[in-house]
């Protein structure tokens, strides 16, 4: 297919914003009410709700984002962590630590010795999901990358196992995705970073990141090459938030356009301070929180059965109030340079890519989203069971896909309170999953749910439906 038009409506998303039309308030009760559907939002549903400035609806908008994530994903919240692979980068990113002039930086690539290291440490953790991170520069050939993924697959420590690697690393051409998919991957994700055009050009100094349609099309070619879950995000904070969510959702639109699938998740991080990365002390369209929390739950209701990503780049009392607007996965324990988890506690401000705004260990964060009355899981199951891409969405939208989820997540859970757990973290999780189990229907599929159960306790891992 042809991969040199720009699909985001570059002029009529900024005429939009220059029109700065406030909504009437039966407008946006028209959109929420579109948004109980479950079946999206247009472009123009979405500005509504971007421009809405009423605290009675955004209540409401903020309650329907919540009973949306409910019904699709529970009260579940997947966890998984980022293990930083490379801090060498060819480009000049005006707002990453990582650019390639950054004198300040020590750049690191890890060997195949201390990638080992690192999982293994992860896994000990309890981590059962990771996110590879790779900077951008040509002697990173694809060859290399899928080395480092089979070797982080391959290690083992105790009952500790990473079951699934998701990656992201610079675009590549369809036949290098092909490549990439051979190695095992999970979910392939690239952020545009901003989807404004003329911001982009002018944040981009030098490198392939300079590129803007060649990125704006890594998705399409990952899909053309077999990945089905691919993931788009958008650093916030370059460019005005509500141009980027609706450029997110036109970029979504396109995806399931030509695949029938959109986006398997959205990631919606802000510029955090880094070493050498001036603009990012001083972005020039600092996102508010009030303004943050809109953008989180706009982008549920607008996509609703797409996993929303919340990372550590977040304050941990933050990060609470936005598990209440729709999110699905979080990050946790994130350590964000090469060799970082073997740094314990040490932080290398030198090294890493931003700043951190949760330092909390997995512990931590497992016992405090247990103790609000969410279950943490590390369920890989759909991924190992091909419920990816068109027949993940599917069965989502079908409202199966919750069958399988909930008891997953739990034996996940209980996997993680057995091996790893602090003794308050079991105390809090063994009495929040016995609530849990109680509440389920009594079926067929809990009876065999149950004797999992206790496989799990006897000491059975991976099991899963």
């Amino acid at each position: 297919m042809n991969q040199t038009n720009d699909f985001i409506d570059q002029e009529y998303l900024d005429d939009l914003i220059k029109s700065n039309k406030k909504p009437s308030k039966n407008e946006v009760i028209e959109v929420l009410k579109k948004g109980e559907e479950k079946k999206g939002l247009s472009v123009e549903d979405v500005f509504v709700l971007l421009q809405n400035d009423d605290p009675e609806l955004t209540e409401e908008m903020f309650s329907l984002a919540l009973k949306i994530k409910k019904e699709i994903y529970g009260n579940r919240l997947v966890i998984f962590a980022p293990l930083y692979v490379t801090n060498v980068c060819a480009n000049v990113c005006d707002y990453c630590g990582f650019r390639a002039d950054n004198k300040e930086l020590n750049r690191r690539t890890l060997s195949i010795d201390e990638l080992k290291e690192e999982v293994k440490i992860l896994e000990e953790e309890g981590h059962k999901r990771i996110l590879m991170v790779y900077g951008e520069h040509p002697k990173f050939k694809v060859d290399w990358i899928k080395e480092t993924i089979l070797t982080a697959y391959s290690v083992k420590s105790g009952n500790g196992e990473i079951r699934r690697i998701n990656v992201n690393s610079a675009p590549m051409d369809t036949e290098d995705f092909k490549i990439l998919k051979s190695s095992g991957i999970g979910t392939y994700q690239c952020f545009q970073e901003t989807y404004h055009r003329k911001t982009y050009e002018k944040v981009h100094l030098k490198g392939k990141k300079r590129d803007y349609i060649y990125r704006l099309y890594a998705l399409h070619r990952a899909q053309e090459a077999g990945i089905d879950d691919v993931a788009m995000g958008v650093l916030f904070g370059l460019y005005d938030y509500r141009f980027e969510v609706m450029a997110l959702i036109q970029h979504a639109m396109q995806l399931e356009k030509v695949f029938g699938v959109g986006p398997h998740t959205i990631s919606f991080p802000r510029i955090e301070p880094a070493l050498g990365a001036p603009l990012s002390k001083h972005p020039p369209f600092q996102v508010k929180d009030k303004d943050f929390k809109k953008i989180v739950s706009i982008l549920r209701i607008a996509v609703p059965y797409t996993g929303l990503i919340l990372t550590t780049r977040e304050k941990a009392d933050f990060r609470r109030e936005l598990f209440q607007l729709g999110v699905s996965q979080i990050s946790a324990g994130s350590r964000t340079y090469p060799g970082a988890y073997h740094d314990a506690k040490t932080n290398k401000p030198d090294m890493q890519q931003f700043t951190i705004g949760d330092t909390r260990s997995l512990d931590e964060v497992i016992f405090d989203i247990a103790s609000h009355g969410y279950i943490p899981s590390f369920c890989t199951s759909c991924y190992r069971s091909g419920r990816t891409g068109s027949h993940f969405m599917s069965e989502a939208k079908g409202g199966h896909i919750h069958t399988f989820c909930q008891p997953n997540a739990i034996l996940t859970f209980i996997e993680y309170l057995q091996d790893y757990a602090s003794l308050q973290t079991r105390e809090v999780g063994f009495k929040f999953v016995e609530k849990e189990i109680e509440k389920m229907e009594e079926t067929i599929l809990k009876k065999n749910f149950i004797q999992k159960v206790n496989e799990t306790k006897e000491g059975k891992r991976d099991l899963y439906f």
